[in-house]
């Protein structure tokens, strides 16, 4: 059974199962999630918690197959914790995790809690997946996406009795606060018990509100930038953002290989859409044959038609010449400095795709 994050509360009201699997990328998410589970199962009569970290392919998995049926004298029941951080059990440990999933099936001795990173998709069409998935209930969590994250943002702020100014100043503050901690919510969560103990609220049952100052003085740049994650942002013609995630990117020692690879994947993918256009193809078609679907087939919808093939040719070649670049070649009228070039061609890009 697949369970979504926020139906938690309503959930436990019905009573606990007594399997877990929780999956994900958004580490804060999943481990509030995962601290909600053990304090409902303590106050149920789970006194007893072990827990496994399965590391490297020779793990014993009999050791965790034995503590599921074993118990201390001095506990009722139990929780039983494992943790597989490759999110890979290996043979052994798939036949062990089928194994423990049926066995958890009527057990109301032990809860078992199954933690996963993001799993992709040929992992959880494995046959322990299913089985964990068949004989409990899964949990995956996502990252909050950018555009959702001021939002998220807002929400933790009122929980510690804060909130930002109404209209448009509480908006710029949002932003900024998003800005700040982009990628990294778990140092957004620290960011914002920070601010709960510098300007904590002075009238009870009263919200206190934060003025951009405050955050400003106070919120640190804990952003974390992904590459796959630019791309939308140039696709989506956000021009300040794009530069912001460069200079992060650069920063946190990414490679401008990678960086340049994300960047010309897109331009050829944008090339090879407008050709089966040229073509005759319909632009959904189009889509589906050259493999663009989710967020990036929404923004190539939005971006081609304004487009033109000159345009995309002109691109491809920047591309080409900003290849030598990040390999070291230096390249008339082209900056020496990859990172340079790089944000060149991406705000050019990101330019484009912002017009009307």
């Amino acid at each position: 059974m697949q369970l979504a994050s926020a139906q938690l509360s309503e959930h436990l009201k019905r009573g606990l199962h007594s399997l877990y699997t929780l999956h994900g990328d958004e580490p804060l998410q999943l481990q509030e999630f995962a601290d909600t589970l053990r304090a409902a199962a303590r106050t149920q009569g789970y006194t007893e918690r072990t827990v496994h970290t399965v590391s490297g392919a020779h793990f014993d998995w009999s050791e965790v197959l034995a503590s599921g049926g074993s118990l201390s004298l001095f506990a009722d029941k139990q929780i039983i914790e494992i943790r597989i951080p490759s999110g890979k059990p290996g043979k052994d440990g798939s036949v062990a995790l089928q194994h423990i999933a049926e066995r958890a099936r009527g057990d109301e001795a032990t809860l078992t809690l199954v933690i996963l990173p993001k799993l992709d998709g040929p992992t959880t069409k494995g046959a322990w997946f299913a089985a964990l998935e068949s004989y409990g209930v899964t949990v995956r969590f996502d990252a909050v996406d950018r555009r959702n994250l001021p939002a998220w943002i807002a929400q933790r702020l009122q929980l510690n009795g804060q909130q930002v100014a109404a209209g448009q100043e509480g908006q710029r503050t949002l932003q900024f606060f998003a800005d700040r901690v982009e990628g990294n919510l778990l140092a957004a969560h620290q960011e914002i018990q920070k601010l709960a103990l510098l300007y904590p609220a002075t009238v009870p049952g009263q919200a206190q509100v934060l003025s951009f100052e405050q955050v400003e003085s106070a919120v640190l740049n804990v952003a974390r930038y992904d590459v796959f994650k630019l791309s939308e942002a140039v696709l989506g013609g956000q021009t300040l953002r794009v530069s912001r995630m460069l200079d992060g990117l650069q920063a946190e020692g990414e490679s401008g290989v990678l960086v340049h690879w994300a960047l010309a994947e897109d331009i050829r993918s944008l090339k090879r859409v407008k050709d089966a256009m040229a073509a005759g193809r319909p632009l959904p078609m189009a889509l589906r044959e050259n493999r663009v679907w989710g967020a990036k087939e929404k923004l190539f919808e939005r971006v081609l038609p304004q487009l033109s093939l000159s345009t995309l040719s002109q691109w491809l070649q920047d591309a080409h010449v900003l290849d030598g670049i990040v390999k070291g070649l230096k390249q008339p009228d082209w900056p020496a400095d990859q990172w340079v070039a790089l944000q060149r061609l991406a705000l050019r890009v990101t330019r484009a795709c912002a017009l009307r």
